[in-house]
C-alpha cells in the first residue's frame, strides 16, 4: 500500500496517508490509458469544419465552351474541382466525432492513471485546499511551497469556485472536482495536487 506525505498549503508536512492499492497500486495499463486519451480528445472536437462542393460554389451554371473543336479539354463547369475557385472534392463536412468507451475500460484507465502518478511520485496530498477569498496569489504561493510550479492539476472533493477562479488564469494550472477527473488532464500534468478529503472520495468511487 503506497504511502504519501500530507502537506498543508504552506508546504509543511502534517502527517502521512496510505493510498488504497485497488486504486493507486495497480499495474498501469498503457494501452487502455491511450484509448481514454484518444477518446477524450475526439470528444472535444467541435466537428464544424466545412468545405463547399461544386454544387455549393457560386457560378458555373454555363458550359465554358463547346464540347468539341476548340483544342481544349472538355469542360462542363468552371466550378469543377480542377478549376481555380472550384468546389472541393471529398472535403470535410460537419460531423460528430464523439464516441464512448465501455464503463470498465474507463474505470481501468483512470485507475491506471492514478497508479502511474503514484509510481512516479507525482501525487501531492494537501490536508485542505480552501481559500478565504478569490486571490490568484494564494494559489501561486501554495504551488511554490509544494514545489509544483510547472504543470499542475488541483483536485478538490467538490467544485470550489474560489479555488477554480483563483487558479484559472495561471498558465499550466487546471482544477477539477473528483467527479470531473479525466485521464488526459491527469497524465498531462507534472504534479497531481489533491485534497485529503478528495483522496477519500476517489477511493470510495473507484475502489
Amino acid at each position: 500500500m503506497p504511502k504519501v506525505t500530507v502537506y498543508d498549503i504552506q508546504g509543511k508536512s502534517v502527517g502521512e496517508m496510505e493510498l488504497a492499492d485497488s486504486v493507486f497500486g495497480i499495474t498501469p495499463n498503457k494501452s487502455v490509458m491511450h484509448d481514454a486519451v484518444v477518446n477524450y480528445l475526439a470528444n472535444q472536437r467541435q466537428g464544424t469544419q466545412s468545405t463547399l462542393t461544386r454544387s455549393e460554389v457560386r457560378g458555373g451554371g454555363r458550359k465554358p465552351w463547346r464540347q468539341k473543336g476548340t483544342g481544349h479539354a472538355r469542360q462542363g463547369s468552371i466550378r469543377a474541382p480542377q478549376w481555380r475557385h472550384g468546389g472541393i472534392a471529398l472535403g470535410p463536412k460537419p460531423r460528430d466525432y464523439r464516441y464512448s468507451l465501455n464503463r470498465k475500460v474507463k474505470r481501468l484507465a483512470i485507475k491506471s492513471a492514478f497508479s502511474s502518478k503514484a509510481i512516479a511520485n507525482e501525487i501531492i496530498v494537501v490536508d485542505s485546499i480552501k481559500f478565504d477569498e478569490y486571490k490568484t496569489k494564494a494559489v501561486v504561493n501554495m504551488l511554490k511551497a509544494l514545489g509544483a510550479e510547472k504543470k499542475a492539476l488541483i483536485v478538490t472533493s467538490v467544485a470550489d469556485p474560489k479555488v477554480y477562479k483563483s487558479a484559472n488564469n495561471i498558465p499550466g494550472v487546471k482544477t477539477a472536482a473528483v467527479n470531473t477527473l479525466n485521464v488526459y488532464d491527469m497524465l498531462n500534468c507534472d504534479k497531481f495536487i489533491v485534497a485529503k478529503d478528495a483522496v477519500e472520495k476517489i477511493v470510495e468511487v473507484y475502489a
